[in-house]
């Protein structure tokens, strides 16, 4: 069974939502792995602080309903398709890796994976030893590569 990487953020009531799509995520698929929760700045726009975590299970879902899935968790969580592409965001699941398969549409991996500290700082906790399936290195080597580069970020206590 192949393992699922989901990238979570939110802005705007972020500890609230997060509970709910936690919830809704172990509901769906298990008991779901956690990072730690950080805190950051928005990125591609004037906004409030992103919470942002990865979250991760196996599964024997396909492709198609991990991410069908996922969109009705965001919609849950008061997640419009009608916003910007880089603006407030009730609930952003973003889903990162699906075993290590490479596609385009979806685009997997991510490539958020290597760009932002918020997602390959919380992979590199979760899965240290993993290798990216294009790179070739693993979350722990990248992360030690890009993390003095990358933006401050705090771990924000959650009521889980």
């Amino acid at each position: 069974m192949p393992e699922v990487f989901v990238g979570v953020g939110s802005n705007v009531d972020p500890e609230m939502n997060f509970v709910r799509a936690i919830r809704e995520m172990d509901a769906r698929f298990g008991s779901v792995r956690r990072s730690r929760v950080l805190r950051t700045e928005a990125v591609g726009f004037d906004g409030d602080d992103f919470l942002n975590m990865v979250v991760s299970w196996r599964t024997d879902m396909a492709l198609d309903d991990v991410m069908a899935a996922l969109g009705e968790i965001e919609v849950l969580c008061g997640r419009s398709r009608n916003d910007t592409r880089f603006g407030p965001r009730t609930m952003d699941l973003d889903l990162l890796l699906y075993g290590d398969e490479i596609h385009d549409t979806p685009p997997l991996p991510r490539p958020e994976i290597v760009e932002y500290g918020f997602v390959l700082g919380p992979l590199a906790e979760l899965s240290p030893m993993r290798k990216h399936p294009i790179v070739g290195k693993t979350f722990q080597e990248l992360w030690l590569e890009k993390r003095d580069d990358m933006p401050a970020m705090e771990t924000v206590s959650m009521p889980w």
